[in-house]
């Protein structure tokens, strides 16, 4: 049991589901409500100002998506957790999220019990994941292990073309590894173009060939 409320901050860019959840959240004994965003940078400010317990953030939400407020939000105030709980199902949404610091992953058709389980267990610290999510985790890590990719190779990629070659090689599109990235679009279609040049491949499946050959994308 918790001593005091658990106070949580809902962002979401729809109003029906933020609405409904607020309510539902906020008749759970021990849930406190303390606010509502519904733009990424509304979440980071009312983060700020609010210093809830735990944000439970969608993630595509117009302008400052929910990954990169979730950076923000970990950077400023380590001690908030964030839940994401969101309608992306794809992996590199679900990595990108962990890698900017949020502390569970929740799908948008967890129930009640499920929602109120995942804020109570990131409120004390743990990493938690609904089931299909967990699932994927496990897999990944279970998996066999891969040859670790040549260093060396593509030295005439910068960092960043490198990074994306490696998810083009691990099959993403390029929204994908947009929002993976936390990139615009044309950023990334301005760098796949680059590292075609530089490849001197034809096409994206001539560099996802040259690229697993070299390791990276497994």
């Amino acid at each position: 049991m918790f001593d005091e409320p658990i106070r949580v901050l809902l962002a979401d860019d729809h109003p029906v589901y933020r609405d409904g959840l607020a309510l539902l959240l906020g008749s759970i004994p021990g849930i406190d409500v303390a606010g509502t965003a519904a733009t990424g940078a509304e979440a980071v400010e009312k983060a700020a100002d609010l210093q809830p317990d735990i944000v439970v953030m969608d993630v595509g939400m117009p302008g400052l998506n929910g990954i990169e407020a979730t950076r923000r939000i970990v950077a400023d105030s380590p001690h908030i957790g964030v839940l994401m709980l969101t309608m992306a199902e794809d992996d590199a949404t679900l990595f990108a999220a962990m890698r900017a610091g949020a502390r569970g992953y929740l799908l948008k058709g967890a129930n009640q019990a499920e929602i109120v389980r995942a804020i109570q267990a990131v409120c004390h610290g743990e990493a938690i994941f609904g089931p299909a999510v967990a699932r994927r985790v496990a897999e990944f890590f279970a998996g066999p292990a891969a040859a670790a990719p040549d260093d060396t190779a593509f030295p005439q990629l910068t960092p960043r073309e490198r990074e994306i070659l490696s998810l083009i090689a691990a099959g993403r599109t390029n929204p994908q590894i947009a929002a993976a990235l936390v990139l615009s679009p044309k950023t990334v279609r301005n760098n796949v173009s680059n590292i075609f040049a530089k490849l001197h491949v034809a096409d994206r499946a001539e560099a996802i060939v040259r690229a697993r050959d070299a390791g990276l994308g497994r």
